[in-house]
């Protein structure tokens, strides 16, 4: 079997071996002032090493460029037998964890730098996890130039430059972000990253780098273990002045599948992203995951295991949130599990889905460094219809916040096969993205969690309680004894009992459950509240792993 650490191996470092390691380097120019410099060295010398060549698919120099052309060479590559790629050589196959620490790319080495575009390109470097080369290319008036990158547009630190030559055409880059003045007119700041397979990361107004999202999930969580696509080729619109959206394509290969995909990235205090993707199978797929997004949660009021620690909650995100094509809404708090837990909730032509962060105020978090409050929460809005299908939670034990133990994507009802061509589209929102209060529906303002029994009286062990606290929609402007009651149910437990009640003073209403289980159990819990002859609430859906 795929044993949990296995798991979280692979989610948590492959390709990246430490999340907060990473942060740094995704958030090592974030803010990006505008200079006035030389553009980055596109005349540079090709590379050396046939083998560190761009890849098969990547037109070469002012080849004309389309979506559609993008997609069809993809289809055709489909067809051939897959070759992995061949890593750097030279002196960046030698460049370890320190080594890498001290390299930066010179922000007046970006790629339309003195063009007074509102978007600038800057690379991250090959070496220590990042041994297989991306190629990058601009487009512009319908022809794709392939973009080359050398030592002179990174500043090597502390030393590093004594081993780095001068003047050496790269064989290509690890990955690149997009900067842009977001938060100020004159700063520029970083909006997207693309880094490592087919993670990326985006930042709305105000926000700190936390969860991130993939190009596509395969076989996450099965026995036969996951496949990690990988973007090996980027194309980027050359954006005009006062352009205020970019749009950028990227090529998707593996073993199994090839894609090509569109994004269309708008900044701003929620910076939009509209993908579509077209992939190609190889081979049969036992699972794929759409949309996938990838998080942190360690500790929070509605689960906070074992730790000792000074601060009331630790996470990326705190929820799931899925609305349903019916306008139905569901809230899932996430776990620290003490195993590997996974959650299935079904949909057909969902609204949205996401992973979010709703604790918004630094009295919720009380971490002056990491400033969790500020971390984006993901919404992803599906583009047409995609039918039936499952939202899937996976849940991996962890006892450091530097591992990325929550993963969440649509898996489509209809399983692919070999020869096959599917497309998807959908939005991406980043930012803080509050509950909306536009809707009559009640959210889950906080869930909180303990012992059985009579508080302040003596645990009662095989007892669980969880307090739901809702705020906002109808419910909030109803009195203490409005006609309205609560809906719980349970599987593999039992229901000790549910009690509804408006909290004095304010305009938050509490249910509190207790759920009895045997050991072991894996219970499924479900609870809304009901009035008037409509759903009041979300639906507070959880799971308990009775240890």
């Amino acid at each position: 079997m795929y044993s949990d650490n296995t798991i979280s191996r692979c989610i948590a470092t492959e390709p990246v071996l430490n999340r907060r390691r990473m942060l740094g380097l995704l958030a090592g120019s974030s803010c990006l002032t505008v200079l006035p410099g030389l553009t980055r060295a596109q005349d540079t010398a090709a590379p050396a090493d046939p083998a560190a060549a761009p890849a098969a698919d990547a037109a070469p120099a002012g080849t004309p460029f389309s979506f559609d052309d993008l997609s069809g060479r993809m289809q055709a590559l489909a067809g051939e037998a897959y070759k992995a790629p061949e890593g750097p050589s030279g002196f960046v196959a030698d460049l370890d964890y320190d080594d890498y620490q001290n390299i930066r790319f010179l922000p007046e080495r970006a790629v339309w730098h003195e063009t007074g575009a509102r978007f600038q390109l800057h690379a991250f470097h090959l070496g220590w996890l990042f041994k297989q080369p991306v190629q990058v290319f601009e487009v512009a008036e319908g022809m794709a130039h392939p973009l080359t990158f050398s030592t002179d547009d990174f500043d090597y630190m502390n030393g590093l430059s004594e081993k780095i030559p001068e003047h050496a055409a790269l064989s290509g880059v690890a990955g690149m972000r997009l900067t842009a003045p977001m938060n100020r007119p004159d700063v520029y700041d970083e909006v997207v990253a693309f880094l490592g397979a087919s993670y990326f990361r985006a930042l709305g107004r105000g926000n700190a780098y936390g969860l991130s999202a993939r190009g596509l999930a395969l076989n996450t969580g099965l026995s036969s273990g996951e496949e990690f696509p990988r973007f090996s080729n980027f194309y980027i619109d050359r954006p005009a002045a006062g352009q205020g959206t970019i749009a950028v394509y990227a090529t998707l290969e593996s073993q199994s599948l090839t894609g090509a995909y569109r994004f269309l990235i708008t900044p701003g205090a929620d910076t939009r992203m509209e993908v579509t993707a077209r992939l190609y199978l190889r081979e049969d797929v036992e699972q794929i995951g759409m949309a996938p997004l990838t998080s942190m949660f360690l500790f929070g009021p509605g689960d906070m295991g074992d730790f000792d620690d000074y601060r009331p909650r630790v996470h990326d995100s705190d929820g799931l949130t899925l609305i349903n094509a019916d306008g139905r809404r569901f809230w899932r708090p996430l776990n620290n599990p003490p195993r590997l837990a996974n959650s299935y909730i079904g949909s057909r032509s969902p609204r949205a889905f996401g992973l979010m962060q709703r604790n918004r105020a630094f009295s919720d978090q009380l971490d002056a460094g990491a400033a969790y409050e500020r971390r984006p929460s993901c919404l992803i809005e599906p583009i047409g219809d995609w039918g039936a299908g499952t939202v899937r939670l996976v849940e991996i034990p962890s006892d450091k916040e530097t591992n990325d133990n929550i993963v969440a994507f649509w898996v489509p009802e209809a399983q692919p096969k070999a020869g096959e061509a599917l497309e998807f589209s959908y939005r991406m929102h980043w930012g803080d993205l509050p509950p909306d209060d536009t809707v009559n529906t009640a959210h889950v303002l906080r869930t909180l969690a303990g012992h059985g029994g009579v508080s302040g009286g003596e645990a009662v062990e095989d007892q669980r309680k969880f307090v739901i606290d809702f705020a906002g929609g109808l419910m909030a402007e109803l009195p203490a004894d409005a006609a309205v009651k609560p809906q719980v149910t349970v599987k593999n437990g039992d229901l000790v009992e549910a009690i509804l009640s408006k909290i004095p003073g304010r305009d938050t209403w509490r249910l509190v459950i207790e759920v009895a289980a045997a050991n072991g159990a894996v219970v499924e819990l479900q609870a809304h509240v009901e009035g008037f002859d409509r759903v009041l609430t979300e639906t507070w859906i959880n799971q308990w792993i009775k240890a």
